[in-house]
């Protein structure tokens, strides 16, 4: 507590501004806001029509209560078994908050019809829905075999080179020269996800020799793994930069890399971006995630150095697994977790979370508690693949996935961990630290049932949000980028209010109390909201004042404030 009023003695000191005040609260009814002034929209810039409408109503959104209120975000995977308009809906209302779309599989009009359909969903209940689109990366594979397939044996010769010769028990293409040309002796070869695994014995300028240590099939362009060396590859495969490039003009909100093995992969997608955005405001808008599936990118100090140029973390525990021992993968994930806190930045765990709900409408017990144990580990956002792609059942998979992170999120033990966890984060010596640790403690000692944070770019939602507020964060925003983008990120639920610089103090408390209270946030008058905002309006990075204010107001509204549980206004 003594943290919040030193900041705020140190925000009147300095800057002259004496907001933060806790104000007295009369004893009046409860409900929502009714305004004779325009109010913003929730969508301003979409639906311009509805903006009176939509804020002299409260919210009654279709779905269970917890859907709306859960910290832990939900990314989904689109495909054959979720691509009509009612399925999106249905995975939207059952939890989901971002919508991933897989480019290693479809085509371009396919994923253009996607965005189209989660835009009308978005529009239909004016929230904001982020869409990621995930870039296959280079695959590497084997050639063909001259029977479709091999049988190999432990402890046999097995040769891989540069010949397009159809292959046999004794060798096939590998037509990667890069490969050839990088591996040394007693390096390791994984072939289709790890089933089968060689060693090199010998090597030349257009092959390597191995010995099998694990035997099994192997059949026309199966998948190879090489976990012990880092490739001297592009992570932008052709097929990578042409559906990069066609993602941009479809304003996906974030990006995700695949195989990134170190830092310079990252450095190369953010030029990418820059140099084929359809405009300087696409590429400053989208978000750039690393997918960590190598052991070189979990290395020290890669790890570290990667999360920084990022935005997002995916833990990819699929090709992760393969290439690393599968008992060596929780300890990894908690590692890239604890990083990501450190440094605030989001982290999705992903891959294999209800892998036997594909087939069943119930999950297996672990499967549940992988789930637990990713969220109480931290993470912002936990994904499902397959299991809403192609799965028979994928908003039972959704709503089994929301269910297990609302009885986590209920427990005792998370909130614990998370106040534990934060003594990860280091405060940056600026305002927005400053303002944003003082929040967290305010919202503590006085149990405000929400956090309002007026944001531009979502920097201080970003660290707001790393210090797991006890209450939910309401994110306001003149950007609709800024909203989708923020829907991965743990608590924060954004809307889109537009802001002048010029703007009054206390008519901005009045439009963000309105959006808290029709939300649902504030319940009754003596509710309480913390308020942050950089004065004045609209510049980025400027957080300098906090504010407790009631659903009353700091004064009596010179507005109409209506409570809906007596239908009268005060």
């Amino acid at each position: 507590m003594m943290v919040a009023w030193v900041v705020a003695a140190w925000l009147v000191a300095i800057k002259g501004v004496t907001s933060f005040v806790a104000p007295p609260v009369a004893p009046v009814l409860s409900g929502v806001v009714a305004s004779s002034r325009r109010l913003p929209s929730v969508f301003e810039v979409a639906n311009p029509e509805v903006a009176e409408a939509s804020i002299k109503v409260p919210d009654s959104l279709p779905g269970t209560p917890e859907r709306w209120v859960k910290a832990t975000k939900q990314l989904a995977t689109l495909g054959p078994a979720s691509s009509t308009l009612e399925m999106i809906e249905a995975l939207f209302l059952a939890g989901v908050d971002v919508f991933r779309l897989n480019f290693s599989h479809g085509k371009h009009e396919e994923k253009a019809e996607l965005v189209k359909k989660i835009r009308e969903v978005e529009d239909k209940y004016k929230r904001p829905i982020a869409v990621l689109a995930d870039l296959q990366g280079p695959k590497l594979r084997v050639g063909v075999f001259e029977k479709d397939s091999a049988k190999l044996t432990k402890g046999q010769k097995f040769r891989f080179d540069l010949d397009d010769e159809p292959g046999d028990a004794d060798r096939v293409q590998l037509p990667h020269p890069e490969i050839i040309g990088t591996l040394r002796v007693g390096d390791t070869l994984l072939v289709d996800d790890g089933k089968l695994r060689m060693t090199v014995i010998a090597t030349g300028d257009e092959f390597v020799e191995t010995t099998v240590e694990v035997a099994g099939t192997i059949s026309n362009r199966k998948g190879v793994n090489t976990p012990s060396v880092v490739l001297p590859i592009s992570p932008l495969t052709e097929k990578d930069r042409k559906d990069l490039a066609f993602a941009l003009t479809l304003g996906v909100d974030w990006v995700a890399l695949s195989f990134v093995q170190r830092p310079q992969d990252i450095v190369e997608l953010r030029d990418f971006v820059v140099a084929n955005s359809p405009s300087s405001e696409v590429s400053e808008n989208v978000k750039v995630m690393a997918k960590l599936e190598k052991p070189a990118a979990v290395a020290d100090p890669s790890l570290a150095e990667i999360i920084a140029l990022c935005d997002g973390i995916m833990v990819a525990r699929g090709d992760l697994g393969v290439e690393m021992a599968p008992e060596d993968v929780p300890i990894i994930q908690k590692r890239i977790i604890t990083e990501c806190r450190t440094q605030g930045k989001p982290v999705v765990v992903a891959t294999q979370m209800l892998e036997s709900m594909i087939d069943s409408p119930t999950p297996t017990r672990a499967e549940c508690s992988d789930i637990a144990t990713a969220i109480y580990d931290g993470a912002d956002a936990v994904m499902l693949s397959a299991e809403s792609a192609a799965g028979s059942y994928p908003i039972e998979a959704v709503t089994m996935q929301r269910r297990v992170i609302s009885r986590v999120e209920a427990d005792a033990l998370y909130r614990q961990a998370q106040t534990n966890n934060l003594a990860l984060v280091t405060p940056e010596k600026t305002a927005t630290d400053a303002i944003t640790l003082a929040a967290r403690q305010v919202v503590d000692t006085v149990s405000a049932k929400c956090l309002c944070i007026f944001t531009t770019r979502g920097t201080t939602v970003l660290r707001a949000a790393n210090r797991r507020p006890t209450a939910p964060i309401l994110a306001l925003t003149p950007q609709i980028a800024t909203a989708r983008s923020l829907s991965l990120v743990w608590g924060v639920y954004s809307r889109v209010m537009q802001v002048d610089s010029e703007d009054e103090f206390d008519d901005v408390l009045f439009d963000a109390i309105a959006i808290a209270t029709n939300a649902g946030y504030l319940k009754q008058p003596t509710d309480l909201a913390v308020i942050t905002a950089g004065v004045p309006f609209s510049t980025p990075g400027a957080a300098n004042v906090i504010r407790v204010v009631p659903a009353l107001g700091p004064r009596e509204w010179p507005e109409v404030l209506c409570f809906p549980e007596t239908e009268e206004c005060v």
